[in-house]
């Protein structure tokens, strides 16, 4: 028997490996099944549907308002607009009550209602051999055709901003499912901080995504999420075939992510970072990104750029010493809570 594979995405080499394999072409499908690509575009005659389905393993607390925003993102990295949602909702066999599922479909509610998003359909079940809910989330959206964004469309010498900070959702997470065990170190006031972290800075980047295309011409955008920055990172050299060079103080992290990550033993450019949205633009548009996106009120930072090399990615620390960008196998948060 194979040694089982760890709790996480799969590793990159056997996803690409299995859709070269597997997934069937089709004229239509503008933006198929690739390793870093976020969503699907199918052209729909003068514009594209794209679509995209991701699911909540990690979080419960929330839960409904997680899997809309982690969906809409991917969404809103191809210049689209959120526009339908469906969920199917596996509850655990003796531990889910009406009031329960009531607050779950609550929270989809408002978080559909706070993007603009129709929920219109889905399927709820419970479901044996669960400890925790599982949410998984189907958005559709649409976009111009003029207007389509593609992770791939990244180009040699495009400059990186990345958007609030990183391991946003990830600080979250941690504070609403560890928060008694986190007590003995640290003070509600903090907590409660890390907690909304969920709504402020926010998971979504749905507006900094929108911001960002309506300031310059976006040439690709991507959704760090399981794995963090440095796997989403990887995926974008990936899709792009391209090499990056990114300095390691130029990323954003916010006090309560560092104080968190120390505290458990974990690194934040591992730790799951929905919230955070990387954006490559030519070099001379950079700082028009940033300015809008600080104009709104979002943090923004220009990281690194990307290089023609697709073998450099190269992480490049203070006085300019250099190593190869970190290789997380599996989540931060997956190894703290394995």
């Amino acid at each position: 028997m194979q040694a089982p594979l760890p709790v996480g995405k799969l590793p990159m080499e056997m996803l690409a490996r299995l859709l070269q394999r597997y997934a069937h072409a089709d004229p239509r499908v503008v933006v198929g099944p690739e390793v870093g690509e976020d969503a699907a575009a199918i052209a729909m005659g003068d514009r594209y549907l794209v679509v995209k389905t991701d699911p909540i393993t990690f979080a419960t607390d929330e839960i409904g308002w997680y899997v809309v925003n982690v969906n809409a993102n991917d969404i809103a990295t191809r210049g689209a607009t959120p526009r339908w949602f469906l969920c199917t909702l596996l509850l655990p066999e003796g531990r889910t009550d009406a009031s329960l599922v009531d607050e779950i479909f609550a929270q989809v509610s408002q978080a559909c209602s706070h993007l603009g998003v129709a929920l219109c359909g889905g399927h709820t079940e419970i479901t044996y051999g669960l400890d925790r809910p599982v949410a998984v989330g189907v958005m559709l959206g649409e976009v111009e055709e003029d207007r389509l964004v593609s992770t791939r469309g990244i180009q040699p010498g495009d400059a990186l901003v990345l958007t609030k900070g990183i391991a946003v959702e990830g600080t979250a997470i941690i504070a609403r499912e560890l928060d008694s065990d986190l007590r003995e170190r640290f003070s509600p006031a903090f907590l409660e901080r890390c907690r909304q972290f969920l709504r402020e800075p926010g998971i979504s980047v749905v507006r900094d995504a929108q911001i960002a295309t309506q300031a310059a011409q976006v040439h690709a955008m991507h959704d760090p999420t399981e794995g963090g920055l440095a796997t989403a990172l990887r995926e974008l050299a990936t899709a792009g075939r391209v090499g990056l060079r990114v300095r390691e103080e130029a990323i954003p992290i916010l006090p309560e992510t560092r104080a968190l990550c120390a505290h458990l033993g974990l690194d934040p450019l591992g730790l799951i970072a929905s919230g955070a949205l990387l954006i490559a633009v030519a070099p001379g548009d950079a700082a028009r990104v940033v300015a809008a996106l600080e104009g709104e009120g979002i943090r923004a930072s220009a990281i690194g750029e990307a290089t023609p090399d697709q073998e450099e990615l190269v992480l490049i620390g203070p006085e300019g010493t250099e190593r190869p960008l970190p290789l997380f196998p599996r989540d931060e948060l997956a190894r703290l809570f394995g």
